[in-house]
């Protein structure tokens, strides 16, 4: 797994959070290692709209659908189009903007000393992705396009110019922060489970919580992800996996027929996920 710290030392965060007590006690709980309850369920958001533009698309991820951008300059996004298994950045990479996928998912990948690689992360469309390298400036895992898509990059500098004349930016940011280590954390619990069919199914209740977040069907949907990097990100064997989706669908708890998934009985995988917390909060959004 990364490193947990989301980077207060970058100069180019520092300068759009500002250098006062900006981290209030409800930013400070959402950053510590225990795993709690999500916070209560917020209004669905619409899917990216492929023709706003790009820098528009990226703020108001941040700021909120409110934010009055109509005179911000320089704030241009540049659009790239992805195909399958095109890096968006590499290990190690400087980093020089942050992206949301318009189009497509993406995985993230760590490779250690010995060239073995291993996924750490999944990003969704309407996801940021690039956070990784704010404390450092570099990337410390590289991302890769699961299929063919698309991402809005914005620039750190036309990002920070933006958090002066938006308001809302700064707490987009910190909320976001917020997020990323909600999903690390999730990470953590799934590995942490001992059983593999527990893995297996927080990991379904936990993506299909994700699409409910960015407004997008998440009862029955595509799985963007092989069944092979499934398994690296649950540390298990592909083998194990087969046979984990192959026993939910017996019970009864999904249908399955190779990517294409619909999620049955939500109330059973999280039983089996013991994760049953979130099921107040997985009803109010289909509501």
């Amino acid at each position: 797994m990364p490193d947990l710290d989301v980077g207060f030392t970058n100069p180019t965060l520092f300068a759009m959070l500002g250098s006062g007590s900006f981290l209030t006690s409800d930013a400070r709980a959402r950053m510590t290692m225990q795993q709690a309850p999500r916070p209560s369920a917020a209004p669905l958001r619409p899917p990216p709209d492929l023709r706003e533009d790009c820098g528009a698309l990226l703020v108001r991820r941040l700021a909120g659908p409110a934010a009055h951008i109509d005179d911000l300059h320089g704030l241009n996004g540049r659009h790239r189009a992805l195909v399958g298994g095109e890096v968006l950045f590499h290990l190690g990479e400087s980093q020089s903007a942050l992206y949301v996928s318009r189009r497509g998912s993406l995985k993230s990948v760590a490779i250690n000393e010995d060239g073995d690689e291993q996924v750490i992360g999944f990003h969704l469309p309407g996801e940021l992705i690039g956070l990784d390298a704010l404390g450092s400036g570099r990337h410390r895992c590289l991302a890769v396009a699961l299929e063919a898509g698309e991402v809005c990059e914005l620039s750190l500098a036309h990002l920070e110019q933006a958090a002066r004349e938006v308001p809302g930016l700064q707490n987009g940011l910190l909320r976001l922060m917020g997020h990323t280590v909600e999903f690390d954390q999730d990470h953590l619990a799934i590995l942490s489970r001992p059983q593999a069919i527990e893995r297996l199914a927080m990991f379904l209740v936990n993506l299909s919580f994700r699409l409910q977040v960015q407004g997008i069907e998440s009862q029955r949907f595509n799985l963007p992800m092989s069944r092979a990097e499934i398994a690296s990100y649950l540390g298990l064997v592909i083998e194990t996996v087969s046979r984990g989706f192959g026993r939910l669908q017996e019970d009864g708890l999904i249908r399955i027929a190779g990517r294409k998934l619909q999620l049955l009985d939500m109330a059973g995988l999280c039983a089996l996920a013991h994760c049953t917390h979130l099921l107040p909060e997985l009803g109010a959004r289909r509501a």
